[in-house]
């Protein structure tokens, strides 16, 4: 249940970033969209934290900023394979995965505190 919730969460911030940012696009069904998302969970579940562990010492000599590029890598790798899979998504380049990687990380960051609130009810 919990990696559902996750799965999500995660889907849910991936929307907003597509509709907030330019040069995030998105093309086809809700179904293809959930690919996106699934995509985009598998990604983050198995190159962020390789990325995170090879970048420690930028994260920490950064404090922590270095994140915001590892979220840009993670929507750009998605973005590749998304358009190798033809699943519809597509990212415009570096900043507008940049951007994205902001408005994920914030926008999961609330629906997840959201969700623990509602759950502790």
């Amino acid at each position: 249940m919990r990696m559902l919730l996750r799965f999500a969460v995660n889907t849910l911030a991936l929307y907003a970033a597509v509709w907030l940012v330019p040069g995030l696009r998105f093309e086809g069904s809700i179904g293809r969209f959930l690919l996106v998302g699934l995509v985009f969970g598998l990604v983050n579940s198995l190159l962020r934290p390789l990325l995170t562990i090879l970048t420690c010492p930028l994260v920490v000599l950064t404090l922590g900023l270095f994140t915001l590029v590892i979220n840009a890598l993670m929507l750009l790798a998605t973005g590749w394979l998304s358009a190798r899979w033809d699943l519809g998504f597509s990212v415009d380049g570096f900043v507008a995965a940049f951007l994205g990687g902001i408005i994920v990380g914030i926008t999961s960051t609330i629906l997840a505190l959201f969700l623990r609130d509602e759950a502790k009810r």
